[in-house]
């Protein structure tokens, strides 16, 4: 059984940091595309950063980019987030997902991926 479960998440103060792991268990991850996504009350559901499948790219999204930065072992078995210089709009559910037929061109459609965890909280405050 496919188990995707993210940690890290709480309550910083604007120009923080924090750190969101994903511990993924089940089956191997080796080839997947493993991405982080997050939601913000009222918003659709966005990509935040992503490994490709055969792990030699890393990519973000635009609104974090320079900020955060995405890591894992080579066996994607563990994923983290570090999140640093965090802003109110950074606020929202972060989720950790798993894609196995995840092409470069769909790394930030949510759609793509076969696994999501259950998301962990990050709430930057003033």
């Amino acid at each position: 059984q496919v188990q995707l479960v993210e940690s890290g998440g709480g309550s910083v103060q604007a120009g923080g940091s924090l750190r969101l792991s994903c511990a993924a268990s089940g089956r191997a991850f080796y080839n997947y595309a493993m991405s982080w996504f997050r939601q913000a009350p009222g918003k659709e559901r966005e990509f935040v950063a992503g490994i490709s499948r055969t792990g030699g790219y890393i990519y973000y999204s635009n609104s974090v980019k320079d900020r955060f930065t995405f890591s894992s072992d080579n066996a994607k078995t563990q994923v983290n987030l570090q999140m640093n210089s965090l802003k109110l709009e950074d606020t929202a559910v972060y989720y950790c997902a798993a894609g196995l037929g995840v092409v470069t061109s769909a790394i930030r459609n949510g759609i793509a991926y076969d696994h999501w965890g259950q998301g962990t909280q990050v709430t930057v405050s003033t």
